[in-house]
């Protein structure tokens, strides 16, 4: 349950590029909400913020722990999916669909190729 299409990191998120506008859409992997279990509170960045590759952007919180989400790309937040704040659960229900967790326009448009593949992400956790 690795989508081919997606890129990812060592701390789980995954990354989606549109083509349309330039942005890329972040969330965590199936790996990731699997190993937290029940999803029970999601802390995102707000709209503008500025994100650092590599630096906490937010956290998860489950019945299990409290992780630090890690931003993929450094670049501005453009979009928060606001069904999370009453619907955290839905990171657990659709991780690469409906539970997605913000939309960034990358500072460096090269950044994303730079992340690791589906092969790379699945060595990783397999």
């Amino acid at each position: 349950m690795i989508p081919e299409e997606l890129r990812y990191t060592a701390e789980h998120e995954w990354v989606r590029a549109d083509a349309a506008d330039g942005t890329v859409r972040v969330g965590i992997t199936h790996f990731a909400q699997d190993q937290l279990g029940d999803i029970v509170y999601v802390d995102l960045p707000e709209v503008g913020a500025t994100l650092q590759a590599g630096q906490p952007m937010g956290e998860v919180e489950s019945t299990k722990s409290v992780s630090e989400l890690y931003a993929p790309v450094s670049g501005t937040v453009v979009a928060v999916n606001e069904v999370l704040s009453d619907q955290p659960e839905t990171v657990n229900a659709d991780p690469y669909g409906d539970g997605w967790l913000v939309q960034v326009e990358p500072a460096d448009a090269d950044a994303v190729a730079a992340l690791l593949d589906a092969a790379g992400y699945r060595a990783l956790v397999e």
